[in-house]
């Protein structure tokens, strides 16, 4: 059965106000990840081997083999955009209380956190990811992977917030100003609920 492009769990404007405008989330969406699932469906399409296998499957089968970066890549980008989408929202950037407490206990303050993951988003050289994780310590952690790698792919932990730092996932509404990027996200946009229930489930 072939991937999809996930519907959004938004209208497509409804993110405006928070700093993303209509434009990036149609072409975000609906060119940059389209044009990932497409890429994949047509890789696993002509290697039998990953026919039938999960999107998580075929990340752990890809990853470290250089034969198949291709569709890493690919795989990669789609469930790192799945999950991107949900970690967005239009009432974003409010902590609840569960997890708040648990930012507290293991980063010290929730300045300390947001300040360790501006700086793993901002030094994320070229394109990348920056993540917030539940590791197999059982505590949180922020980690970054380049190009369209991920905390499953290398091992860092559950994700609870993943961040797209490649350029077009900023410029139309910052231009070159990643930094203002990511302080937009951690205020105003990130879906902290979301967060709370994959760590409450974890």
């Amino acid at each position: 059965m072939a991937f999809e492009l996930p519907t959004l769990p938004y209208a497509v404007n409804a993110l405006a106000d928070a700093g993303m405008c209509q434009e990036t989330l149609e072409l975000h969406h609906g060119k940059h990840h389209q044009a990932y699932v497409t890429a994949l469906n047509g890789f696993v399409e002509n290697k039998p081997e990953l026919a039938g296998k999960t999107l998580e499957e075929i990340i752990g089968i890809t990853h470290s083999d250089p034969s198949l970066a291709p569709v890493f890549n690919n795989a990669g980008q789609h469930w790192n955009h799945t999950l991107f989408w949900k970690n967005l929202s239009p009432k974003g950037g409010r902590i609840p209380g569960a997890l708040e407490k648990k930012i507290v206990e293991d980063f010290g303050s929730v300045d300390a956190f947001k300040g360790a993951f501006k700086q793993a988003a901002t030094t994320q050289f070229g394109s990348g990811w920056a993540w917030l994780v539940l590791s197999s310590d059982g505590k949180l952690k922020v980690a970054k992977t380049a190009n369209g790698s991920n905390p499953l792919a290398q091992d860092q932990g559950r994700a609870l917030l993943g961040l797209d730092v490649w350029e077009h996932a900023y410029y139309l509404d910052f231009r070159n100003r990643r930094p203002d990027y990511i302080t937009n996200y951690l205020d105003r946009l990130a879906n902290y609920e979301f967060a709370e229930s994959v760590l409450k489930s974890a």
